[in-house]
């Protein structure tokens, strides 16, 4: 029997004994490339800024940094909006502290997108939740973006994501099918915001999932042998040994 790329992705994310973190890359089109970390046995960080309080900005720097104190980068991707002096769009919180708060504002961009949203991890797990939803909440790790790819398990009915969008960019996102398990997904090329949300909620089986950016969107992975330079980033997400 030949598998088709979808049949091989959900024996990957099924599959028991699967690796902590692992990235596959599907075939067809559009390409996706999927990592996923199991929360059971990996710690899911979010990297703004050194303790000295200079911005990362770039894998490279990240993972400088982490050598020098004899850890060793596994994965990261960018993880969220910012400002031109890098300064977070929305809520930022890392290790418990929060860094920048809730955005609950109307503006023009994609971050302001109706339904925007949160990703978080705390004492019950990962999830992402609507940004009306996230009230009193103590999370260990969250970042804020939108608009949200998928809620409730209905993409959204704005223009953004009707068949037929001419806007086609590189995107990134994150999704939570299950409290112990994040799923972390890059367009290896342009797509719409239709396609991108149909893969996370039809292949990867995510109810709510978080667009993170476009343009911009990088992957270090190191199973993969890859560190994407393509622009500076604002917070990231990483996973270290």
């Amino acid at each position: 029997m030949r598998l088709t790329p979808t049949v091989i992705l959900l024996l990957w994310l099924f599959a028991p004994g699967a690796f902590a973190v692992d990235c596959v890359t599907t075939s067809g089109k559009p390409v996706f490339t999927t990592c996923r970390a199991d929360l059971r046995s990996e710690t899911v960080r979010l990297y703004h800024a050194d303790a000295n309080g200079s911005n990362y900005e770039s894998f490279a720097r990240l993972r400088a940094s982490l050598a020098r104190e004899r850890r060793t980068l596994l994965f990261a991707m960018n993880a969220g909006m910012f400002h031109p002096d890098m300064k977070p769009v929305g809520l930022l919180v890392i290790d418990g502290h929060e860094v920048a708060p809730v955005n609950r504002g109307q503006s023009w961009g994609n971050f302001y997108l109706r339904p925007n949203g949160v990703f978080l991890i705390d004492a019950a797990g990962a999830r992402v939740v609507s940004t009306d939803e996230y009230r009193s909440l103590a999370p260990e790790l969250a970042t804020q973006s939108g608009p949200m790819l998928v809620h409730r398990g209905l993409i959204p009915d704005i223009p953004a994501f009707r068949a037929g969008s001419a806007s086609r960019r590189l995107r990134n996102g994150v999704c939570a099918p299950k409290p112990d398990e994040v799923v972390f997904v890059i367009s290896e090329g342009a797509v719409t915001f239709r396609e991108m949300a149909l893969f996370v909620r039809d292949t990867l089986g995510c109810n709510e999932a978080l667009y993170l950016d476009g343009a911009i969107s990088s992957l270090f992975a190191k199973q993969l042998g890859r560190a994407d330079a393509r622009a500076k980033l604002g917070p990231m997400f990483a996973i270290v040994e």
